[in-house]
């Protein structure tokens, strides 16, 4: 028997209401086989830094601002980032340690997340304070570090600075405390921060000695800030395969194109913006130029060349704005002849970063 579709009668009436709409497929901005290895760990390949959180002097932070900051937080691990770091010491004042307690508090509560906390690598950095003379006292950092976040262990636990400039045999205590703090199960990675090339090479052979594997380093790297001492840092890195993370790959937002010599940030900033930005002209063209041939901003053209180079940057965040612009530099890459246009731009910007006063050799 033939089966026939009559065309001839009309339908009205129609009832909607059981037909099920389907959202447009949304790509993810980086594919799982893309997160990159960090250690024993699987990271995103872009972090995101907490130093605003907390900090009114340089930052203006407001706990007014606790909402914003945690509707960014979950923007953020929406789109698949899992990396974000903070440290005990960020927050001024009495809000010393506010950036791991709302860390801690947007983990505990996030609606993304839904039981998957442990997703989450939580790098945090130790602060060389000259009261932490032994081992014990900075494995107690670590553990009140795990309380603000109430959480059982780290990520990443990172020494944020070398004492070796000026209190050489703290250092070694503060090198034991990483060690004890890994054997005890406190942190599954240990890191470094502000390390110059010498430094990062004994302590990481320190380290191998002990059975810890040195996982991380953080460095300011950016375009600003890609001196002979951060790529020979970089190579360091690639050599003995420790993952280098890239701190203020925007330059405190001098890379934004948002600021300029007659618009200045509030704050403390505005007397470093004041004696880099008028030098910062060829490489904010070049940043301007790319970023308007590509459809996107100047910091994610900024970024993308960071992730270009190997690192993981981990700019800040502040707001849902923040994210959003951001994530735009994941999910795509910059020619080589793009990378090198950029660079000679930097070469060519007569001023660059003041480095960080706790940066070793």
């Amino acid at each position: 028997m033939a089966l026939t579709l009559s065309t001839t009668k009309t339908f009205t009436n129609i009832n909607c209401s059981n037909i099920t709409t389907f959202k447009p497929l949304k790509l993810p901005l980086f594919w799982p086989w893309e997160k990159v290895k960090m250690g024993p760990l699987s990271v995103s390949p872009m972090g995101f830094g907490t130093w605003a959180w907390g900090n009114q002097l340089l930052w203006g932070y407001q706990t007014s601002m606790d909402d914003q900051l945690q509707e960014a937080f979950e923007l953020a691990l929406e789109n698949g980032i899992n990396l974000f770091d903070t440290a005990d010491s960020y927050g001024t004042g009495r809000l010393n340690g506010q950036s791991e307690r709302l860390l801690g508090k947007f983990i505990r509560e996030s609606q993304v997340l839904k039981g998957k906390q442990n997703e989450v690598v939580v790098a945090t950095k130790f602060a060389a304070y000259p009261w932490r003379l032994t081992s014990g006292q900075f494995v107690n950092a670590c553990r009140a570090s795990l309380d603000r976040l109430q959480i059982d262990q780290l990520g990443i636990g990172q020494l944020h600075w070398s004492t070796a400039n000026y209190a050489p045999l703290q250092e070694l205590v503060l090198w034991d405390g990483l060690v004890q703090m890994y054997e005890k199960g406190l942190v599954r990675a240990v890191g470094v921060s502000n390390y110059g090339p010498q430094q990062l090479v004994k302590i990481h052979d320190y380290l191998k000695t002990r059975g810890v594997p040195l996982c991380s380093a953080q460095v300011q790297f950016s375009l600003l800030s890609m001196g002979k001492e951060q790529l020979e840092i970089k190579s360091i890195c690639d050599k003995l395969g420790i993952r280098l993370i890239s701190y203020s790959p925007l330059g405190l937002g001098m890379l934004t194109g948002k600021y300029s010599p007659s618009k200045l940030p509030t704050g403390p900033r505005s007397f470093l913006f004041r004696q880099i930005l008028p030098g910062l002209e060829p490489l904010l063209l070049a940043l301007s130029e790319i970023a308007k041939k590509r459809g996107k901003t100047m910091p994610q053209v900024a970024i993308n060349w960071c992730i270009c180079k190997g690192t993981v940057p981990i700019p800040g965040i502040k707001s849902v704005r923040h994210v959003e612009d951001n994530l735009g530099a994941l999910g795509w890459k910059l020619t080589n002849d793009e990378q090198l246009q950029l660079e000679y731009a930097a070469k060519e910007s007569p001023k660059s970063m003041i480095q960080n006063i706790f940066q070793t050799r």
